[in-house]
């Protein structure tokens, strides 16, 4: 192939690549823009600090964001130590048997559930078999269980791309093998196992089939595990859905937003001063 031909073609890809980047953030810059300038309007002091009034058609959300943070916390409290020790399982210690592929093949499987079934599921197991009613635990350990494949298959590819070097110096140093793991392996790939944690995390926020059919949906604020909570993307259907708000709707789903990105750019923050802190770049 002559050489102007490679150049003419190896041009066209790398534009198609850019132009597909290009797209990507444009579309969300288009979602997130929509959703803030119809949103950022309805939010202020109240409308953070107080419940709906009104039947739902005004007040604030303040009992819905607690219900949020509180699902969110519980759910990566149970999922992640879980994913995180399947992963250094299914990387450092069964490797490619039998048992690593079935438990990689349940893992994309379940990632692939639709969301409306771990809401059955949740709402089987934990609302009718396990008598914990719609409530704040049943939906966060329906969500639990949603996001343990997605943090579970990441961290393991974190953990994989570890130089093997590094473990062969801590083993040459005498160190034992979960000495390794706990010392070296999981410090270097903690970026990638905090990356599978975020996205975790973007799925249990942004999720509504789930906590339908397992927290019962009163907007209030929590007092124990076993009370029924609306999380913040039940709110918002049900605004928009019953037509009660598209304002408070808006407004919900904007706070929605800025939350999430708060908390992806302090975790990004603090994964880049952690990283240059072990003398690593990011």
């Amino acid at each position: 192939m002559p050489a102007t031909r490679r150049y003419t073609i190896n041009t066209i890809g790398i534009s198609f690549l850019w132009l597909c980047g290009i797209l990507t953030v444009i579309v969300l810059l288009l979602i997130a823009g929509y959703i803030l300038f119809n949103g950022l309007g309805a939010i202020n002091w109240d409308f953070l600090t107080q419940p709906p009034k009104d039947n739902e058609k005004a007040g604030g959300i303040y009992p819905t964001i607690v219900a949020t943070l509180y699902i969110t916390i519980i759910a990566l409290v149970v999922a992640t130590p879980l994913s995180v020790g399947g992963a250094v399982y299914m990387a450092e210690y069964a490797k490619d048997n039998y048992i690593a592929k079935l438990v990689r093949f349940g893992a994309d499987s379940l990632a692939g559930i639709p969301s409306i079934m771990f809401g059955l599921f949740g709402y089987l197991l934990f609302v009718y078999t396990l008598g914990l009613k719609f409530s704040l635990i049943s939906g966060s350990l329906a969500v639990a269980f949603m996001v343990l494949p997605i943090i579970l298959r990441v961290s393991e590819e974190a953990i994989k791309v570890v130089p093997e070097t590094y473990k062969h110096g801590s083993l040459a140093l005498g160190s034992t093998k979960w000495q390794t793991i706990w010392k070296v392996v999981l410090p270097t790939a903690l970026p990638g196992i905090v990356t599978g944690v975020i996205l975790g995390m973007g799925r249990i926020v942004g999720e509504t089939a789930v906590f339908l059919l397992t927290t019962g949906g009163v907007a209030k604020v929590p007092t124990s595990l076993l009370d029924p909570v609306r999380p913040m993307t039940v709110h918002a259907y049900l605004l928009a859905s019953e037509n009660l708000s598209l304002k408070n709707a808006f407004g919900t789903g904007a706070t929605l937003l800025l939350i999430v990105l708060a908390i992806t750019l302090t975790s990004n923050y603090i994964t880049r001063r952690y990283m240059a802190k072990m003398g690593g770049k990011l």
